[in-house]
């Protein structure tokens, strides 16, 4: 399999709204059935391919543009032989500016793009005519800057409370963060849900398992080591929690996945494009 990739940062207007794009191209994937993992993000994903098939989360299919919520269970995607296109790691709070509506709207399913206007319905044709990955990434700021012209603010105490929960990688107890905002713990609660879709806790799940995944993909392979630098109880806390959000063991994600996966770093200078 060949495997290729570009990374980089939005433009800065975009700053606390999108998180990084990340070009892929990808030939001879023998992996039939990709597991996309909870993550801290709302995730768009434009095919410069064949549409994209998902059949882990509700939704319609196939698309050739996805946005898909927050989760806490593995999304499946039927992969063809050839996959190329972007993904978009877009912060929940920042949802409301970018699409119009809560991210809480969109947790636990995929929603296609084109239902969030015409602008970005067409973003898939103009990325696929492109030349190469820094115009495309260039078409993509140029797009969500447009709908950023007028940011809609999220509480100053919940964005306080996503950013110290995020910071913390999940650990910070429930009751510690709402004393820390200034709100009641039912409050924040409240508000997480309406916002987020997800409860407090169940976001710090997120966060925990996000920081276990990424642990793997650096190369660290003591699932002990693992689960106490994530925030596990131990061994098997994680074990147990990576079967209900991977849908597997880590050994058989590891085995499985991890050799069609590269954790490119943010900030990468955009490649030419394949």
């Amino acid at each position: 399999m060949s495997h290729s990739w570009a990374a980089r940062p939005p433009h800065p207007v975009l700053r606390g709204l999108v998180t990084r794009y990340i070009g892929y191209a990808q030939e001879n994937v023998t992996l039939e059935v990709h597991r996309g993992l909870p993550s801290r993000h709302v995730t768009l994903v434009i095919s410069l391919a064949e549409p994209i098939h998902y059949t882990g989360l509700p939704g319609e299919g196939p698309l050739q543009s996805v946005v898909g919520g927050l989760h806490t269970a593995p999304a499946l995607i039927t992969q063809d032989r050839t996959q190329r296109g972007i993904q978009l790691e877009l912060d929940p709070l920042g949802v409301r500016t970018l699409l119009g509506v809560t991210a809480a709207e969109l947790t636990g399913r995929v929603t296609d793009l084109a239902d969030f206007g015409p602008d970005l319905a067409n973003l898939p044709y103009r990325l696929a005519e492109a030349p190469d990955w820094r115009t495309r990434f260039a078409i993509i700021d140029d797009t969500l800057a447009a709908r950023a012209v007028e940011p809609t603010q999220p509480p100053p105490e919940l964005d306080r409370a996503w950013h110290q929960l995020r910071t913390s990688g999940g650990r910070l107890r429930v009751s510690d963060l709402a004393s820390e905002v200034g709100w009641s713990r039912r409050h924040l609660g409240e508000r997480f849900r309406t916002e987020l879709g997800l409860a407090p806790k169940q976001a710090a799940r997120i966060l925990r398992f996000e920081r276990a995944a990424t642990l793997l993909r650096s190369g660290t392979r003591d699932l002990a080591t693992v689960a106490y630098s994530a925030g596990y109880y131990d061994q098997a806390h994680f074990s147990n929690e990576w079967r209900a959000m991977a849908g597997c063991s880590p050994r058989t994600w590891i085995t499985e996945e991890l050799p069609f996966l590269q954790d490119n770093p943010a900030g990468a200078e955009p490649e030419s494009a394949t």
